[in-house]
This record gives structure tokens, sequence and C-alpha cells, in this order.
């Protein structure tokens, strides 16, 4: 009898003490989303100016120097030229707990704008021996203005935090100059996943074509793994009236254009996922009546699985190899594989999946198809468990083919959308700190 009343007095106790243990981080979402609701004006301000000064990868000085700025008047550890020109901040929070990093990318890109906005960017360069305009076409001025609204939020429930935060400002998403290392790449060499070493990372993208106040994922592999390829072939210059007496590189170069077409349609097991091999341009030849010497190509691929991979990068060496040779002309392929897919790890997406639904809407957030693009976040994940997730950047109303996409001088994001992904990200360190606190307080009983 003494044991009943016993296990009826813990129980009570328990019924007692559960609510208030939710209602405490309950509480603390509460007032993170005030704060980030009072910092919209503040954010959108941060996003034009970047918007207005884009800087290309490798190159992010002025965006770099504005970030560190910010978090060091929010108390936060900064350090920087990390990765080149990389920013990361690390928040100690008023508790014992795990560390969360958090990132957002910098890079513009060579895309003159033709959005007609106030804070159109007006900014020129040279890339690859070419004049162009620059432009944040893929929405990371975006992304950097979201995480410094996350770092003052979190900053201002510093003592209510159980664990410690790490911003990651990373340069060169997009690729860095070439010759130079960058990108998420070089930040885990330089080991900013360690000191103190990371639990869990997430990552947001907006985008101009999901309707704002949407967020959609995918757990397992959201972006495919992207490889460059550059095909060199080599024939016999000769007068363009008399072919026979030389080799065309460029009847033979586009035989391996079409060529290639047949890799994805008839080697891949295309009911399994996914794959792109793309020729993006071919150069050859300077005068009307010249067959040149050679011509070269480039081009991108993109896969899901180390196995299609393999297929591919084999079948682009068979293919120009042997329709160069029945031609009398050589082919030299080269591959360079770049980023690996962008992988969110299942049992962290299950995890906080609840989460977003509780900020968004459990009807706002929704599953997606995997996507060809590609993500350097991808070199975190292949260390930490990540999560990426992407957020509606288009107009409420508006229809999908009316918004331009990414990497295009049209690209227009809807900034009515960044509040939520402040608070998504403040929502997602938070929960995810109070679930490893409360299995591991559970462990040690």
């Amino acid at each position: 009898m003494k044991h009943f009343r016993y296990a009826l007095t813990k129980a009570f106790v328990a019924s007692l003490v559960a609510p208030a243990l939710w209602a405490q981080p309950q509480a603390l979402k509460n007032r993170m989303d005030k704060l980030a609701e009072g910092l919209e004006k503040k954010v959108i301000t941060w996003r034009r100016e970047f918007h207005q000064n884009p800087e290309l990868g490798n190159r992010e000085f002025q965006t770099a120097a504005k970030i560190a700025a910010h978090l060091h008047s929010l108390g936060i550890d900064v350090k920087t030229g990390v990765a080149k020109t990389g920013v990361v901040g690390i928040l100690k929070g008023g508790k014992p707990g795990p560390v969360v990093a958090l990132r957002a990318d910098m890079d513009g890109l060579p895309v003159t704008e033709r959005v007609d906005l106030p804070f159109k960017s007006t900014i020129s360069t040279e890339f690859n021996g070419q004049k162009t305009g620059v432009m944040h076409a893929c929405g990371h001025d975006s992304h950097v203005a979201i995480l410094m609204g996350v770092a003052e939020v979190l900053a201002s429930v510093k003592s209510d935090l159980k664990g410690t935060v790490k911003f990651i400002f990373q340069p060169a998403e997009e690729g860095p100059p070439q010759g130079e290392e960058g990108g998420a790449e070089l930040m885990v060499k330089e080991g900013v996943l360690e000191n103190p070493k990371v639990d869990a990372i997430f990552g947001l993208h907006i985008n101009s074509q999901t309707e704002v106040g949407t967020i959609k994922y995918r757990p397992g592999a959201i972006m495919a793994a992207v490889d460059q390829y550059s095909i060199k072939v080599r024939g016999k210059q000769t007068h363009g009236a008399n072919p026979w007496s030389g080799v065309d590189p460029i009847v033979t170069s586009s035989q391996i254009v079409m060529g290639l077409q047949t890799i994805v349609s008839r080697n891949l097991p295309l009911t399994d996922a996914a794959a792109v091999v793309t020729v993006g341009a071919i150069h050859g030849g300077i005068r009307q009546n010249i067959i040149p010497e050679e011509v070269n190509m480039i081009g991108t691929i993109r896969s899901f699985t180390p196995d299609m991979q393999k297929t591919i990068h084999r079948r682009i060496n068979e293919i120009a190899g042997n329709i160069a040779e029945s031609a009398g002309a050589k082919a030299d392929v080269k591959i360079d594989v770049m980023y690996p897919v962008t992988y969110n790890d299942p049992k962290l997406t299950d995890q906080m999946v609840p989460t977003l639904e509780a900020v968004a809407g459990k009807d706002k957030v929704v599953i997606t198809p995997a996507w060809t693009g590609a993500e350097d976040f991808s070199f975190y994940q292949q260390k930490v468990p990540g999560f990426f997730y992407f957020l509606g950047g288009m107009t409420k109303g508006k229809k999908v083919e009316d918004a331009a996409p990414h990497h295009t001088p049209d690209f227009q994001i809807d900034e009515s959308g960044f509040t939520l992904g402040v608070k998504s990200l403040c929502h997602l360190t938070v929960d995810y700190m109070e679930q490893r606190t409360a299995k591991s307080t559970a462990s040690t009983r």
C-alpha cells in the first residue's frame, strides 16, 4: 500500500511538473516571435543594402564587415577571415547543452539585374574575361539578413538558451573564382564545425517560386550532387572549301553533344532517381571558311546516387572518345567532382518537422520532390547531421510560371516571407536544444 501511495504521489507530481516544463520553452518561443516581428523592417533594410551592393565569391569584403559589426554589437564572439571572407559568431547560452550551427551564404552572381527596384544593383565587374553586372540572383542577400535577425533574437534570450549557437556566414556558395578554394568545403577544412564541435546544423534557402508562408522540405536527398566536365575535341584544321583534307572537330562535337543526350535516357534507371547531363557552352572556330583545329565544350552533371554518378562519368568518356575516334579526331575529357548530394538526415528531419509545422502551420509545411539544383551545404551534412529546407519568397496569389527562377536577371523575392525565416531558425534551435537536453537528462536518471 505504501508503494502504491508513493506511485500515485509521483504520478501526481509529474502531472503538475510536465505542463510547467512545457510552458517554459513555449514562453521562450513567444518572446522570440515578438522579437522577430519587431525586427521585420530591420531585416528588410539589411537585405536591401546587401542587394544593392552584391559581391562575388571570396570577395564579400563589405558584406562580411557589416555582418561582423552586427554580431559584435550583440556581444557575440566573432571570428573573421574564415575560408577567405567568412564570418563565424559563437553565442553561448546561459545553460549547458548541444552546439547548433546556423548557416547563411553571402555571395552574389555574375548576372546583370533587370528588375526595376529602388535598391537595384548597378555593380559591374569582369568575370571569366567578360564584362557583366553583379546581382543577388539567388537570394543570398535574404539569407544573410535573416540570419542576422536570428542572431539578434537569440542574443536577446541568451540566458534561456540550453546550449551554444554557431552562426556561419559563408562565402562562395556559388563556387570560388577559378584557381581558388572556397565555400563550405574550405570552411569545413578550416574547422568551422569544431571548437566547439557542432551537433547539428540547419540552413534555409529562399525560393522565388514557392509562395510566401510555405516551407518545403524533403528527408534524405533533397538536392543533387554536381560535377562539371570539359571536352576538348582535336581535329585537323583545313580550308572550309575542302573539308575532306582535314578532320572536322565541329561536326564531331555535334555528334558528341547528341550522344551525351542518350546517357540519361538510355543508361540510367530513371525510376530510381533523376539525373541531368547538360552541355552549357561550346566554342570553336574563328572564320566562316576555316575548319578549326579544335572545339571546346563544357557542361554540368547532376545525380542523386553514387552508382548513377559513376555511370555518367564512364559514359561521357566512352561516348566522347569513341565518337571522336570514329571521325579520326581525339577527345580529351576532364570531369571535376564539385558538390555532394544535399542530404537531410532522416532522423533529424523527422525530429524537427513538427517544429516547422508549429511555426508555419501544418498545411504550410510540405514535402517537395528532389531538385536537381545543388548546394554546398552538403559539405556540412557529410560531417554532422543537417537539415536544409526551402522558404517561400513568391508573392501570394502569383502564378509560378510568372515568377522568374533563380540565377536570372528578373529574379525577385517578396520580403514579407523573411519573418517566418527568422522564426523558423530560432524555433529549430530552441527545440533541438530542449530535446537534446531532455534526452541527456533522461539517460542519466
